[in-house]
């Protein structure tokens, strides 16, 4: 399908539900609506202000920088400060600081003061659909009216686990890492990470300190070099900025075989821990959790492991189904070319893992798709004006 107004899209009789709810819907009309008001919301915020565009964000969180000081206590990032800085204002830490994830949420939400972002917090989008050649943005009882939406979220929505989770023991703790935040929560006894990448084995490491932990899961390759170390001081700028922001893009034949890898859930190496690491703190590696026998989880070889929490680093799916549009493939993931929707005019996507190259999902990645998307709509809106 080539791109298309949504003008005609009405034309051809889309079957939108949206289409039969009549024109007596009141909304607030705006430009450009911002779904997400994460460090991607913002850094189109920043751009969509510097271009004189009428918009707002919206943000289902109370806070802005709520989905980091949500993560697991002891979390770090895994860039340091240099890198994590959006278009406009520095980070404020010494260049190699690696910071925790309270001070990039607090960074987060002096940014969005700094710039004056119009934000809405609290308000979660239910669906977006198209009405009378526009954007109808549904959130509740709020209501939005948009030339063009850009859909501001990471690929980290919704939780994933087995489908065979809740056949294990009722006795079992067991939550997903996104609801982890430190080791009080889980119960004496033997500990279940299921999922072998980079969340997993910080959790291990914490978690080793109090139980005894089996890590299930292939293994996804590791940094070879300590990103705090001396050497991190000069290897960290080679493979941020140069191999994740030039090198590994959809431009270039290595970083499309990249990108097909990650989507074919290839994962990310491990950062910051290492599998002596792992060792060293007596984390167990075993194959990957096949199912459940007896309340108890089974692994590919059969055998049956006897424990008492489980924390499952299964990842996420990108949750986009309230996207009520034609830009969406089979699995549920968007159709786009550099963030711009490949079906429908007015629609773009920001944050999502390459976007442009590997660094798209990355603070330091994200203002570059974000400057180039708000570009792009100043452009559209410039055609539009009659001369």
């Amino acid at each position: 399908m080539t791109e298309m107004h949504l003008g005609h899209l009405l034309e051809e009789g889309t079957a939108f539900e949206a289409l039969t709810r009549g024109p007596n819907v009141s909304a607030e009309r705006f430009e450009v609506v911002v779904i997400g008001g994460g460090q991607a919301g913002l850094a189109v915020g920043y751009h969509l202000a510097r271009l004189g565009a009428r918009f707002v964000i919206l943000d289902a969180m109370r806070r802005v920088g709520d989905a980091w000081r949500t993560r697991w206590d002891s979390l770090r990032l895994f860039t340091p400060a240099r890198y994590n800085s959006l278009d406009g204002m520095p980070f404020p830490a010494p260049p190699h600081y690696f910071p925790t994830k309270d001070e990039m949420a607090d960074y987060l939400e002096s940014y969005a003061e700094r710039f004056a972002l119009p934000i809405r917090h609290g308000v979660t989008v239910e669906r977006v659909s198209a009405r009378n050649g526009r954007y109808l943005v549904e959130a509740g009882p709020h209501r939005f009216d948009a030339d063009t939406v850009v859909v501001a979220m990471g690929s980290y929505q919704r939780p994933v686990t087995p489908p065979f989770a809740p056949d294990l023991d009722p006795g079992i703790v067991q939550f997903h890492s996104l609801d982890y935040r430190k080791p009080s929560q889980l119960q004496p006894g033997p500990v279940l990470i299921v999922g072998a990448g980079n969340s997993g084995a910080d959790i291990a490491i914490e978690l080793s300190r109090t139980h005894q932990v089996t890590m299930a899961g292939r293994d996804t390759g590791h940094v070879p070099f300590r990103i705090e170390g001396l050497a991190g001081r000069f290897l960290v700028p080679i493979v941020i900025r140069f191999l994740f922001h030039h090198v590994l893009t959809i431009r270039t034949p290595m970083g499309r075989r990249r990108q097909r890898q990650l989507r074919s859930h290839g994962g990310l190496p491990l950062v910051r821990i290492k599998p002596r690491d792992l060792a060293a703190a007596g984390v167990r590696r075993v194959a990957k959790v096949v199912g459940v026998t007896n309340g108890r989880p089974v692994l590919a070889d059969g055998e049956v492991l006897e424990v008492s929490n489980v924390i499952w680093c299964t990842g996420f799916d990108s949750g986009f189904s309230w996207i009520d549009l034609p830009a969406l493939d089979p699995d549920g993931e968007p159709r786009h070319a550099g963030g711009i929707a490949t079906d429908l005019q007015g629609l773009y996507f920001v944050g999502l893992p390459f976007i442009y190259s590997v660094s798209s999902a990355m603070i330091h990645g994200v203002s570059r798709d974000a400057a180039r998307i708000a570009a792009t709509i100043a452009q559209r809106r410039t055609a539009r004006v009659p001369a």
